[in-house]
């Protein structure tokens, strides 16, 4: 590990840590007559005090002449971003990008980026998203490289672009994604020109792939303030493009104040999700993007459930069942994944399941249904649950998080008695095909759903028992009338049994 010193008006950038690789590779560079720099984000994250994870790295060596470096050196390579002037390598733990110096600009029609090789580093850095993002290290010397004031706009937590950032928005549209991306990650703002040309552009988002905006979208939600993320989106318009159901809860706003503002609560909810997430060793490891996600999307089914009742109450039924709906329709849209997709939308389908449970209180059946339902999400859903809380009357929120407090605790209590975490009937696939003697097929499934109703409504029970249940529950089917569905040979093996 080499360490960074900083320059006299730069004291606390002294002793910052640096991967001996990075001066050796420079080295290389160096002696077969090229030029090499460490750039971008490795470079500000030296700033911020943290060793990036990826190694990025600039030159004026075009792909051939990288590889021809880089051969005998690395421990392999690969050529897959070659046309974009990318050749990616591995050394060691380390894992490297080394790019020629590059122009890169949309076509006004086009979701692909026109690549052509820049001449120089200060060209290269030009064409990058923001100031911060702009500097670079000469290597070997370790020289630092920053002709658009990137230290300064850092240490003032100030997102700029080097040039107009209407040039570079046209550029790359998913840049004003990633403004909004840092404000969540490095909790800094966003100068006013760049909110003005966000806003004023914000319909380009549209020509970028889902899936990169999907992946811009994640590392938001995933960062240390996405409130602020959020936000950002809505007010410059980008969310209409990119999350039009969280722009629609701003539009909820209520002149007359019957209800809350279902836009702040949403943000309110998000917040208080991420402060309920563990650490690695807990139930729900920080950052969690599903439990995130469903905390900021909880409430879009409500626009469109909304109405005003007689009394001149509003109310929103069956909001989390549209929501849900809403919720797989946009992350389908965005790519999504279909395991993610379907995790957050059931969060937010139960997410108001809990309500009444302090009123009327729940019965056994009703507590092994909600751990049933909630599946492997219980966890996510206990702290969606808690963060759904935003109400400022202290009583009602003492008396909401007294309930929960004691619906966690009966689940727990259940779980120690009977193993909850997996329920499944008292008796499995085998044993029902063997007692009732019928093949595999849709009457099984049937017979299985039964006693896995039975196991919810009653608890475990002894086989005797359950075996008694399903008989009766078999000789009120059609099936058992006739001969279609069943093998006599198995049936008769069953009675000599004494299973039938």
């Amino acid at each position: 590990m080499i360490h960074l010193f900083g320059s006299a008006s730069n004291p606390e950038t002294s002793a910052l840590p640096l991967p001996e690789v990075v001066v050796e590779l420079g080295r290389l560079f160096v002696d077969a007559g090229h030029e090499l720099s460490l750039v971008g984000g490795p470079v500000r994250d030296l700033f911020l005090g943290r060793v990036s994870p990826d190694l990025d790295f600039t030159t004026d060596a075009d792909p051939d002449a990288t590889i021809a470096v880089i051969r005998k050196w690395c421990d392999n390579f690969w050529e897959i971003g070659r046309a974009f002037g990318t050749i990616g390598l591995r050394k060691g733990e380390h894992t490297i990008e080394i790019t020629t110096y590059r122009a890169e600009a949309y076509d006004p029609d086009s979701r692909k980026p026109v690549v052509a090789f820049g001449k120089s580093l200060e060209d290269d850095l030009f064409r990058r998203d923001f100031t911060m993002n702009a500097m670079a290290l000469r290597l070997p010397s370790l020289e630092l490289v920053d002709p658009y004031g990137g230290v300064k706009d850092l240490h003032a937590g100030v997102v700029r672009t080097p040039g107009e950032p209407s040039a570079s928005f046209s550029d790359d549209p998913l840049r004003m994604m990633r403004a909004a991306r840092f404000a969540s990650q490095l909790n800094v703002t966003v100068a006013d020109e760049v909110a003005a040309a966000m806003t004023d552009m914000a319909e380009r988002i549209e020509i970028i792939s889902a899936e990169r905006v999907r992946d811009e979208l994640t590392k938001l939600i995933n960062g240390k303030d996405p409130r602020t993320g959020i936000d950002l989106l809505v007010d410059t318009g980008l969310a209409d493009y990119v999350l039009p159901e969280v722009s629609a809860l701003k539009l909820e706003i209520d002149e007359h104040h019957r209800h809350k503002d279902v836009y702040q609560h949403s943000l309110t909810v998000l917040s208080q999700a991420c402060e309920l997430e563990t650490d690695d060793d807990g139930a729900v490891p920080a950052p969690d993007f599903v439990l995130r996600f469903a905390a900021l999307m909880h409430d879009v089914g409500k626009p469109a459930t909304r109405r005003f009742e007689p009394s001149g109450a509003v109310s929103f039924r069956h909001h989390e069942v549209v929501g849900a709906k809403l919720v797989a329709k946009r992350m389908k849209k965005l790519r999504f994944d279909n395991d993610t997709i379907k995790a957050v939308a059931r969060l937010v389908e139960l997410h108001m399941r809990f309500y009444g449970y302090g009123e009327a209180g729940w019965t056994d059946s009703a507590v092994r249904r909600y751990v049933n339902d909630a599946g492997p999400l219980l966890e996510r859903l206990h702290r969606l649950t808690r963060s759904d809380v935003t109400t400022r009357n202290r009583r009602k929120a003492e008396r909401l998080a007294f309930a929960y407090d004691d619906l966690e605790q009966r689940i727990a209590d259940l779980q120690e008695q009977e193993q909850m975490n997996a329920v499944r009937p008292d008796l499995d696939g085998q044993q029902i095909m063997a007692l009732l003697g019928i093949k595999p097929g849709p009457v099984v499934g049937r017979a299985y759903k039964f006693l896995l109703e039975e196991r919810l409504e009653n608890g475990p029970q002894e086989r005797e028992i359950a075996e008694q249940k399903l008989r009766t529950w078999w000789a009120e089917q059609p099936e058992a009338a006739g001969d279609s569905t069943k093998t006599p040979d198995t049936t008769d093996a069953a009675s000599s049994k004494g299973l039938s």
